[in-house]
């Protein structure tokens, strides 16, 4: 068990009360991991950050950065997997490495959540880590939009690369592509992604076999196809925001 990983998965999901009451434990579990020190001073700002707003303001600041800005979803095959019939089979697979360690979705999370990948690497270090390393071009991408913006979250992204023995910096930084009105309805309107029950029953669910999909990243980082349904999260302990 790395506690310190489940106070990143918290830092990165939908504020709750509950969530801002145990920052000051996070923060000290986050300073007790030496290999996250790099990140900490970023990390110190994030939780300071979550603690001095009012809940209804970082809701809402969180809902415009992750769910309606679709280049900084947190959902990792979203950047990933640029066709839905292509992200089912790897959902799949990613139930099934929870499962094998004990872990369950929340009620409203897709598996490719990042904060759940998070609470996995907690559970599973060694293997956690190997995920989030295949998965490092997304993440770099992802710090360094947030950290265009100067959203203090980009801070566990860097977090998140020092888990995987990866530095920042790595990808070219590249425009947001930025999205009408129109793209907006059009995703709301579009068919869910399905998973689970009912999807390809011959799915590997290896650790190898996913982050063979997630190695895919390394060759297009950033392919951003047709929109998709704003999903709003929950955080990684099931409560609801």
């Amino acid at each position: 068990m790395r506690p310190s990983l489940r106070a990143l998965a918290a830092l990165l999901s939908y504020p709750t009360a509950e969530m801002q009451a145990a920052l000051p434990e996070m923060q000290a579990v986050l300073a007790a991991d030496p290999a996250l020190a790099p990140a900490l001073p970023g990390l110190r700002t994030l939780v300071a950050h979550l603690a001095g707003g009012e809940l209804l303001d970082l809701e809402e600041e969180h809902v415009a950065l992750f769910d309606r800005t679709r280049s900084l979803s947190l959902n990792l095959f979203e950047h990933v997997h640029g066709d839905s019939r292509e992200r089912g089979p790897a959902m799949v697979e990613l139930n099934g490495i929870y499962a094998a360690a004990g872990l369950d979705p929340a009620a409203g999370e897709l598996p490719d959540y990042l904060p759940m990948l998070l609470e996995y690497a907690a559970v599973e270090p060694a293997r956690g880590a190997e995920l989030l390393a295949n998965a490092a071009p997304v993440l770099d991408l992802l710090h360094g939009r947030l950290a265009a913006r100067n959203a203090p979250q980009a801070a566990v992204l860097h977090a998140a690369l020092l888990v995987a023995g990866q530095p920042t910096g790595q990808v070219p930084a590249q425009p947001e592509p930025e999205q009408t009105p129109e793209q907006l309805d059009a995703a709301w309107a579009e068919a869910p992604v399905v998973f689970g029950p009912g999807a390809d029953p011959a799915a590997d669910c290896g650790v190898d076999a996913l982050a063979a999909k997630l190695r895919a990243a390394r060759r297009n980082p950033n392919p951003m196809p047709a929109p998709r349904p704003v999903i709003r999260h929950v955080a990684a302990s099931g409560s609801q925001g």
